[in-house]
């Protein structure tokens, strides 16, 4: 069963590939929209009038305000310090804490992008393809680059 009965989905959630999704434990908004290859793992949240573009993992701790957009193939991490084993044994939720996520409302965030744990992207503001994104990101302002830097202000309708 790709999603899950532990999912909340929201009025007119729309998943074209439903066969195609990994969704568990998560909470979708209103209007969304979700592609194909996508996973969004238990305790992640994802707001209303989104659009989570194909191939992109959600984990856990990660929550997405409303009328963001992902572009294809983002990923999220939710560990700063990940490890296989602790002391020979594979470890197991016990062994680790999830260091959330969030971006805020309006941000867009490019293809291929990196986000890296324990960062806030904030409203409105657009991270470029590829970048990893290590840091806060303030809002209304464009960033790009390995690690992700200040570009310039966002061209930002309604703004």
């Amino acid at each position: 069963m790709p999603i899950s009965s532990s999912v909340t989905l929201g009025r007119n959630v729309s998943i074209p590939q439903p066969d195609l999704v990994n969704l568990y434990g998560c909470t979708i908004g209103d209007d969304t929209k979700i592609g194909a290859f996508v996973e969004i793992q238990k305790n992640a949240v994802i707001g209303a009038r989104c659009k989570i573009s194909s191939h992109t993992f959600v984990c856990e701790g990660v929550t997405i305000e409303d009328e963001v957009f992902v572009g294809h193939g983002v990923l999220f991490i939710n560990d700063k310090q990940p490890r296989a084993c602790t002391d020979g044994q594979l470890q197991s939720e016990a062994d680790w804490r999830v260091v959330p996520i969030l971006v805020k409302r309006g941000a867009s965030i490019g293809s291929g992008a990196v986000i890296m744990c324990g960062v806030t992207i904030g409203e409105k503001s657009v991270i470029g393809a590829g970048a990893v994104v290590t840091k806060d990101v303030p809002p209304g302002v464009v960033v790009a680059g390995v690690p992700a830097r200040l570009v310039r202000q966002a061209d930002v309708p309604g703004r």
